[in-house]
């Protein structure tokens, strides 16, 4: 059985998966050497497309696309369980910020390997990353064999001489990213939130990515303070001020997004922004409001999900985090019908692969064959009436048994290579950080 598993994971070419339920029907997919699904349909129907390589027995499987996280601190997996049920501000004056000053890449590198795992277990096919050291979490990444968007954290204060520090390091991982020519991976610019970054920062982030034609990732409207804040320093609303530096684009992935009021939203999809809802994170950190999902909807702004970092969450499952935002929109607008559990996977599935633009999110011919593949035979798939309410409302992550990025399997039968190295080097690397951190206090 090892020998048969290795194989695959090894062997490159084209796949066939069998019998798999997908929306309802016993289908067959075929994948082509490039990692693009050419052909779905009834079973035994697809199987003269293609010569075939790899064949997977789907039978006692549902298949979904790959699970999208638009809002991660990958590397966070380091700090999980390190500070818990605190005030917000106490926790990242007190906890966190002191900890990540003594981060170094090779940290950031073992924090990301570990992420991409719990993520890979979980089906998340591609993720959305903000923190530093960010070249490290992209090699962690390309090794692990899912896709990317990396940012570095702009935190600029007001002052110039940090800006210009903060441009150069933004500078240096696009370059870097780019001159990868992988696929899989690519960059975007981070300016962490209107409270840490200046006008003229944000102003040079829109500029930039708009020359380089890549995303930007942004906090926004997290908390009732963040707003009040904006509005007292700068006369508007987060939104606005973000609108005004040109930081509000298709490209932009607004990370929590809790405070925003209906102009907000209304602002947010007449410039195409994407939202992403982090609900266990908003929850735990008692931000006090939800995220407007059905305001945003109303004005055709893109909503996507995502689970923000391990010190806050303290998982990166989105199969959890799909139930928590349903269940969150539906207590905190008082409407059992808002969100439900097809619309809840599409945001997503669907939602998250628009944001960061990976293709359609979706099992069509033609899409990237990003494919999770969640067994059947588990206690939370049975009975099974509605596949969407068993995926969105019964399991969690512990359901996946199978994950295809690009084609290639990243798991399968719950084997991920090297699982044992990644869980040792990521603790040891945690246990060293915690001590590096208490030696300088």
């Amino acid at each position: 059985m090892k020998e048969i598993i290795d194989d695959i994971f090894e062997r490159e070419g084209s796949t066939l998966i069998t019998d798999v339920l997908v929306g309802g029907k016993r289908v067959d997919i075929a994948i082509d050497e490039t990692g693009t699904i050419v052909e779905i349909g009834e079973k035994n129907g697809v199987r003269d497309v293609i010569d075939i390589d790899i064949a997977v027995d789907g039978s006692e499987s549902i298949a979904i696309p790959g699970l999208v996280n638009t809002h991660t601190h990958a590397a966070m997996t380091l700090l999980r369980g390190y500070a818990d049920d605190m005030p917000l501000q106490d926790w990242l004056t007190q906890k966190i910020w002191p900890l990540e000053a003594h981060l170094t890449g090779d940290d950031v590198y073992w924090g990301t390997k570990l992420a991409c795992l719990e993520m890979i277990r979980s089906g998340t096919t591609a993720f959305n990353d903000m923190y530093f050291f960010m070249e490290r979490a992209a090699e962690a990444t390309d090794e692990m064999g899912i896709r990317g968007t990396f940012a570095h954290g702009f935190i600029d204060l007001g002052m110039e001489e940090k800006r210009e520090t903060e441009i150069k390091a933004t500078e240096t991982l696009v370059s870097h990213i780019k001159g990868q020519k992988n696929p899989r991976l690519t960059a975007a610019v981070g300016p962490h939130a209107v409270y840490t970054v200046s006008p003229e920062g944000l102003r040079w982030c829109a500029e930039y990515a708009r020359e380089q034609e890549i995303g930007i990732h942004i906090h926004v409207s997290e908390t009732e303070k963040e707003v009040v804040d904006c509005v007292a320093q700068f006369g508007k609303r987060p939104p606005a001020l973000l609108d005004d530096c040109g930081c509000l684009t298709p490209r932009t992935v607004a990370a929590h997004c809790c405070w925003l009021d209906e102009a907000d939203c209304r602002l947010f999809g007449e410039r195409g922004v994407n939202a992403s809802h982090n609900p266990a994170s908003n929850m735990k950190l008692a931000v006090g409001r939800a995220m407007p999902y059905h305001h945003l909807r109303e004005y055709g702004a893109n909503v996507c999900l995502g689970t923000d970092g391990c010190a806050s969450n303290n998982n990166l499952d989105m199969l959890e985090e799909v139930k928590f935002a349903a269940l969150l929109q539906k207590f905190a607008w008082n409407s059992q019908t808002l969100l439900p559990a097809e619309e809840a996977i599409r945001v997503a599935t669907a939602g998250g692969a628009r944001a960061l633009g990976i293709g359609s999110g979706t099992l069509t011919v033609g899409a990237p064959a990003d494919i999770v593949l969640v067994d059947r035979r588990k206690a939370c798939a049975t009975p099974l009436h509605n596949a969407d309410s068993n995926i969105a409302y019964a399991c969690n992550g512990g359901a996946v048994h199978t994950v295809l990025c690009g084609g290639r399997f990243v798991m399968y039968d719950r084997v991920v290579p090297g699982e044992a190295a990644i869980l040792k080097g990521a603790a040891e690397a945690a246990a060293a950080l915690v001590c590096r951190a208490q030696d300088a206090s």
